[in-house]
């Protein structure tokens, strides 16, 4: 550490608080960038541990940024780092020769282009180890100076995708690769210990033990879309509270976004099923039902003793992202709130990030997007999906009678239809069939009890049908 005086520092200083304003100076900064621009020039196994996270625009010399870009334009086509110093020359004279490179900005990279070929790159392992974080920082930097004139214009939405955008740089990279012979072990060890029963399932129970069975992850999956699918006014919503409440009961933080219903309705449909009280009654017995819902609330714990919890937001038909979801769960967050499930009533109603004149591109961004919260945040999500008019007459929905886009069946991990005809809603019963599923076998159908009118989905399963 040359030049650093070191007497400078004052003797109450730790050496750690000394060091961290020099770090954070000179982390990122021109040597180190013009390091990370050697390597992508000339070595080869750089540039495929690397691949995708660095870019031209990454690099604060214009210099430096037409060298990577020159040398990426190259790993594009060929997958290697050119051998040496003259193929460069030649691309360099390629640009000259076709008028794409001003002519002093040529003779000043061709100047140091010498510098990076003499630059030291002996310590490539510690700077492919920086390089996402590196690339993160710089595009936030970036990010920063874009939003500047949409703060003026108060475009809060587009301030939010650019740095949503620029956090989501690297983020691939920093995750661990898997090997799949090695982790045999552990993945054994895993096995017996839940059929033992000393590792509980992993799954967000339904409430109900005998379909938790019937899933793979004994349960809604976590990083999992799940999805119910049914006709119109066959008791999705419903469904989707029941199934919450049954999570909640069980100890989970629930998070509920209502896309059609109010907070009210929602509520009052979540007082009526845990006070087991009909909707049509719920004014005729209010301290009762504020007992029951109490009780309720006290009894659902978590693991460490602390109260679970189920959060409730309401936002306008079709106007819900899922960018504003994962904001939402963040504030959470920050309150020292983490969900376990996330449900949205319903994602047909959604809107998608960039509304297209394609109503199956728009389906399929909301689709693709909510299983990708699930997986980025380590939750289950559940969901609803409308059947088509053929479905709404079948006597069992199955997964080709999803409305409108049929990407929805490819991207959820497990659809559950909701069927009845006439003679079993008017005798309290109703059919759910397992119509697809990533991770298990299906077509196959449970048959159920309900109380539709106290907001109870399920009372009873009575079996296979």
């Amino acid at each position: 550490m040359s030049g650093v005086a070191l007497s400078a520092v004052p003797s109450t200083t730790s050496a750690a608080d000394a060091a961290e304003p020099l770090m954070s100076k000179f982390q990122f900064d021109g040597d180190f960038q013009s390091r990370i621009a050697a390597l992508t020039l000339r070595d080869t196994s750089f540039n495929q541990m690397v691949d995708g996270l660095v870019e031209p625009g990454h690099f604060e010399s214009e210099i430096e940024s037409y060298l990577v870009s020159l040398a990426l334009r190259y790993w594009s086509k060929y997958r290697k780092a050119p051998a040496n110093i003259g193929i460069y020359a030649m691309l360099l004279r390629e640009d000259l020769d076709a008028k794409v490179l001003p002519k002093a900005l040529g003779v000043a990279a061709i100047a140091h282009l010498k510098n990076l070929f003499e630059t030291d790159i002996s310590d490539r392992d510690f700077v492919v180890d920086q390089v996402a974080t590196f690339a993160r920082h710089q595009a936030m930097q970036a990010a920063m100076f874009k939003a500047i004139p949409k703060l003026d214009r108060n475009d809060f939405d587009g301030i939010s995708k650019l740095m949503q955008t620029a956090l989501n740089v690297g983020a691939n990279a920093e995750g661990d690769t898997y090997d799949f012979a090695a982790a045999i072990d552990n993945r054994t060890g895993i096995r017996l210990e839940r059929a033992s029963g000393k590792l509980p399932p992993q799954g967000i129970t339904t409430g109900y033990r005998v379909i938790d069975d019937l899933l793979y992850h004994r349960g809604w999956g976590r990083k999992e879309l799940s999805v119910l699918l049914g006709a119109a006014k066959a008791g999705k919503t419903t469904a989707l509270i029941d199934f919450g409440i049954g999570a909640w009961a069980a100890g989970h933080n629930v998070y509920y976004a209502s896309c059609e219903v109010s907070r009210e309705v929602i509520s009052d449909r979540m007082d009526a099923n845990i006070a087991e009280q009909a909707m049509m009654e719920l004014g005729a017995h209010t301290h009762e039902v504020r007992d029951k819902v109490r009780q309720f609330a006290d009894r659902a714990r978590r693991a460490d003793g602390t109260n679970a919890k189920f959060m409730i937001d309401e936002f306008p038909t079709g106007s819900l992202k899922v960018s504003e979801l994962r904001r939402r769960l963040e504030r959470f967050k920050q309150q020292g709130i983490v969900f376990d499930l996330v449900i949205v009533d319903y994602a047909d109603i959604m809107s998608p990030e960039r509304v297209t004149d394609s109503a199956i591109e728009n389906s399929k961004s909301v689709y693709v997007d909510l299983r990708g919260l699930a997986i980025r945040e380590g939750l289950a999500v559940l969901t609803a999906t409308q059947s088509n008019r053929i479905g709404a007459n079948a006597n069992v929905i199955k997964a080709e009678h999803v409305a409108e886009d049929f990407n929805k069946v490819r991207i959820a991990d497990i659809i559950i239809s909701i069927n009845r005809t006439e003679e079993e809603r008017a005798a309290g019963r109703a059919r759910l069939y397992f119509a697809a599923s990533r991770n298990q076998g299906g077509e196959f159908t449970i048959e159920i009890e309900q109380a539709m009118d106290r907001m109870k989905f399920i009372t009873k399963v009575l079996g296979f049908a």
